[in-house]
Order: structure tokens, then sequence, then C-alpha cells
């Protein structure tokens, strides 16, 4: 049981020494017990942020959608700062008492840049021997990703798109979900695929993190200064954890409830 902050200091990951592959899965079992959402942070304690840069680093390697990285992390570290964008998440105590807040947001308006740094990724990685992977790869990247990201003010474009497939679906598997909203879905789903990262790594470092939902969108997008077309996908606190900064003992549904094999 983890009960002090000096007592959550684990030595980070990529320091240990893993002998073998249970080792391994035991010091993850371990890591992923040891998480819980925080909501109380202690002010006398020190705090590395640094930790937060490593795992921050450690996030952009997680897996997403097309390798498209539509995320952008947004560090709030100044306490003026911290101070006011607590404010506008409903004045929580994960974001009052933080050592930082980390607002993640998905980018989808740099989906051209990033599909065409994609491209020319294959290209040099396949120099000097094209074969039929490197151009259905191309394809993609120049084909499908603009037919699938490219879309209008109304979402016109993703109706067709979803009577194109609909049509091609009748007698072959094909991808449904291609509208202006289910591509919304996708991009939060990898970028919260990044914070799970971020707050699996700020763990591994002995800090603990709190992500929340609960925030004035538009007046955190003011205060920070960021793109009208950025989506927040959610906001974490973190820092050392305060010895009450847990609620209560965790709880989960049955596993029989929610892990089916078919």
């Amino acid at each position: 049981m983890i009960d002090t902050p000096e007592q959550q200091r684990t030595e980070p990951v990529e320091q240990q020494t893993l002998s073998n592959d249970t080792l391994n899965a035991k010091q993850y079992a371990a890591l992923v017990h040891s998480r819980r959402s925080v909501r109380k942070y202690d002010a006398d304690s020190t705090f590395d942020h640094q930790a937060v840069t490593r795992a921050l680093e450690l996030a952009t390697l997680s897996p997403n959608s097309s390798n498209m990285q539509l995320w952008t992390f947004h560090r709030v570290v100044t306490a003026e700062k911290r101070d006011q964008l607590a404010k506008l998440c409903m004045g929580q105590n994960a974001a009052k008492t933080a050592r930082e807040l980390i607002v993640i947001t998905t980018t989808p308006y740099k989906w051209k840049q990033r599909a065409k740094t994609n491209a020319a990724q294959i290209r040099q990685a396949f120099e000097g021997r094209e074969d039929a992977t490197s151009k259905r790869a191309l394809k993609y990247y120049e084909k499908l990703i603009p037919f699938l990201y490219r879309n209008d003010r109304f979402g016109l474009l993703g109706v067709i798109r979803k009577v194109i497939v609909t049509y091609l679906g009748r007698n072959k598997p094909m991808v449904r979900e291609v509208s202006k909203a289910d591509l919304r879905v996708c991009l939060h789903k990898s970028t919260s695929l990044a914070a799970m990262t971020f707050m699996t790594a700020i763990r591994a470092e002995g800090y603990d993190t709190c992500p929340m939902e609960g925030f004035d969108s538009k007046r955190v997008k003011q205060l920070l200064n960021l793109n009208a077309k950025d989506e927040i996908t959610m906001i974490i606190g973190c820092g050392p954890r305060a010895e009450d900064g847990i609620y209560g003992e965790r709880h989960r549904v049955d596993n029989s409830e929610v892990i089916v094999s078919h």
C-alpha cells in the first residue's frame, strides 16, 4: 500500500534493470495497480518538472490512427496560470492543488501536414527499392487519408462518404465509420491513448495524476490562446500525492461483466 509521497517514489522505468519477461509483467502490473486518480496533491513535497518532460516524450510514442499524431500537449506550469485554469476546471481539488496541469488537445486541421510528412517518410524508407507495399502506403496517405479527413462545415462530405461505403460494403467488409463525427471520435481515441501513456509514465516517476473532463472548454482555449479548431480531450493534473489525495477504495465492476469471450 502506498502511504506517503516519499514512499511513492519509484525509480524511473528507463533506469531499471529488468531480468526477464515475467519480471517485466510483474512490474507493469504493480505500476497499473498503484495508479489511482488522485484528487489532492501535496504542496510541500518536491516535484521534478523534468519528470513531466520525460513522461510527455513517452506519450508521443503512443499508438495512434494512421500515425497522424494529431495531438498537442499544453503544459500549464506557472502558479498564476494554474490558478486561472483551476477555476475553469470548476474549482476541482485535482486542478487547484496540481503542480502542473496538462491540457491535451486533438488537432484535426493539421491532417494535410501530417499526411505529407508520413508520405515523405515512406519515400525515404523505400528509396531505391519501391515495391507494391510502398505504393500502397503512398496511396494510403496521398489518396485515402484526404478522402477520409477532408470535411466541410456542415459534414456533407461525411454524408457522401457514408453513402459510398454503404454501397461498397454490400458484398464485402468495409469500414463504416467515415463521417465527420466518426473522425472526431477516432482522433479523441488516439489522444486518449497518449494520455494513458502519460499517466502511466508519470506513475513510474513516482508521481500521480487525475484526468478531468469537467472544464469550460471555451474559456480554457481563450486562456491558453489555442487554435479555434483545437478540441480539448482532457485536462490532467499531476503532482506528488497527498496523504488524503484518494477519496476511497478502488471499485470496479466484476470482470465477468466487462470481459467477454466469443
